[in-house]
């Protein structure tokens, strides 16, 4: 696994409010081998999910490059990251945001649609999906319907209607009690066996143990150290 999916070189954050200037990140430079596990940790406040912003395109840096298998997406316009976006990294936040109106295929069926899936394609994908994730009886189930654990593994299910080769997740068991955490932790450790390249922002060091890679924030700087 000596090669790298996601680089940074020298990558700087610093955002701007009047005459006062804060430092997310200071120049970061990084390497995240293609299907490994890697934790982001560190206290709150420090950069940690400026970093993971970064790295999946979703802010620009102030200084510096982020390159995804040998892209240089720092560079890129709006449309070329937003489709890079789309082809290379599935997204996995702390607050599950699905669609509360929609059920759990329905969630995953929009995401099939914006990443360009055929329809016909669609429903087979989803059942799928659902299937890996271990919810396939409760495609028909919204949101309210379900418990914490199961929301945010139908947004991992989402996350992953692209197939996308790089899985982001920031704080995905924040808001789950213990065993939900290990019902999602266990779907994860699963995308990770099938070679998913995994990046977990987290302040649980029980997850940070499970990684082969841990990369630790502190006042905006990195160190990356093998697990």
């Amino acid at each position: 696994m000596n090669n790298a999916i996601i680089r940074t070189e020298g990558l700087s954050k610093t955002y701007d409010s009047g005459p006062i200037s804060t430092h997310a990140l200071r120049d970061v430079s990084i390497s995240i081998p293609r299907g490994s596990f890697t934790a982001i940790v560190g206290p709150s406040g420090h950069g940690k999910s400026t970093l993971m912003h970064l790295i999946g395109g979703l802010d620009r840096p102030s200084e510096g490059s982020v390159f995804i298998d040998g892209i240089a997406i720092s560079s890129m316009d709006n449309r070329g990251m937003a489709k890079l976006r789309a082809m290379k990294i599935g997204f996995v936040f702390q607050f599950f945001n699905l669609l509360r109106n929609l059920t759990a295929a329905e969630n995953i069926q929009t995401a099939m649609m914006f990443a360009g899936i055929p329809e016909q394609d669609q429903e087979d994908k989803t059942i799928h999906l659902l299937e890996l994730v271990g919810l396939a009886d409760k495609a028909g189930s919204r949101p309210g319907q379900l418990s914490g654990g199961q929301q945010q593994r139908v947004a991992i299910a989402r996350a992953l209607a692209n197939d996308p080769d790089i899985l982001l997740m920031d704080e995905p068991t924040g808001n789950l009690d213990s065993h939900a955490e290990a019902d999602v932790l266990a779907t994860v450790d699963g995308l990770h066996r099938q070679g998913k390249t995994v990046v977990i922002v987290t302040h649980n060091n029980d997850i940070a143990r499970k990684a082969e890679q841990v990369i630790s924030v502190r006042d905006g700087q990195a160190v990356p150290d093998t697990a």
